[in-house]
């Protein structure tokens, strides 16, 4: 007997997409927070080794049951894996070393507009003036609370090598995304331990050259509850309500929740780390919400 709670979740992309937002909020900070004790390869690789030995053994019934189809469609599984699981974090994390939190945050917003290029150019597909028109207000909106209600702030950003490994990231989000529908109909486990092991696999020979660099985790209880965190909430859910969510109402529709990031990092921030309410706060999230509900709307 299934549990219905949890059908009714798997079937409700809106929540699934919000909860993936509130997952991915701390991802940035916590990156960016753990940069001088965990080298950038090393917390990408660990992330996913440890999301992989979580879900291998639940996934290993289902994998059996799918290797024809796996086999079949071995292209697309290697370029989601790689994609989504190995470029995708890896470049963040790089990026993170010679960014800060805030041009990550201020870059990632434009993570829907990518997604929209992407299904464009792959697909041909076209967003509707109401999508663009949610995306726009909902960008305002992250940008505002990005930038505390200071345009100056956002004007004096200096933007460096490392914002560069951050917009590569999204760009290598925005393929992932635009490609998830040619998905196989396999269950959801054996895409994600396929994906992942892609993603490790990948990542194995630039650890392999991070570790021969002279670059080495500090085993520090913080940066071992940090990897966790990463790879539990950040990874292994957010991931499968990310990819269920997109299932359901296709990429450019699931695009603006990541405006959502932002919004549930400076809620974060309020609760967790004493900051203020502001009154950029509430603007922001004014325009936040109406931007992602308009942009998602079904047409």
């Amino acid at each position: 007997m299934q549990f219905r709670p949890a059908t009714r979740l798997m079937d409700n992309a809106y929540l699934l997409l919000i909860l993936t937002a509130a997952f991915w909020s701390g991802n940035f900070v916590v990156g960016r927070g753990i940069h001088d004790t965990v080298p950038p390869i090393t917390l990408a690789w660990c992330r996913w080794m440890i999301a992989f030995l979580i879900v291998f053994p639940f996934a290993l019934r289902y994998l059996r049951q799918d290797w024809p189809a796996l086999k079949a469609n071995a292209g697309i599984l290697i370029l989601l894996g790689i994609m989504g699981i190995g470029c995708f974090n890896s470049f963040a994390y790089i990026g993170l070393n010679d960014t800060t939190a805030l041009n990550a945050l201020v870059l990632q917003s434009s993570g829907p507009v990518f997604i929209a290029m992407a299904t464009f150019i792959c697909f041909g597909d076209r967003i509707s003036r109401r999508q663009a028109l949610g995306i726009l207000i909902s960008l305002t909106g992250a940008l505002v609370i990005v930038a505390r209600g200071d345009p100056g702030r956002l004007t004096a950003l200096e933007l460096n090598k490392g914002d560069a490994w951050i917009v590569a990231a999204f760009v290598t989000w925005a393929i992932y995304t635009a490609f998830l529908r040619m998905r196989p109909n396999i269950h959801t486990l054996s895409f994600l331990a396929v994906t992942f092991f892609v993603g490790i696999t990948a990542n194995t020979p630039f650890l392999v050259m991070e570790h021969l660099a002279g670059a080495r985790m500090q085993p520090t209880v913080g940066a071992a509850l940090a990897i966790l965190y990463v790879a539990i909430f950040p990874g292994l859910v957010a991931y499968i309500f990310y990819n269920r969510g997109v299932e359901l109402i296709g990429a450019n529709r699931a695009a603006p929740f990541l405006h959502l990031v932002v919004l549930f990092g400076a809620l974060l921030a309020i609760v967790l780390l004493g900051e203020s309410l502001e009154l950029y706060h509430v603007i922001g999230m004014a325009l936040i919400l109406p931007g992602v509900s308009l942009a998602a709307r079904k047409p």
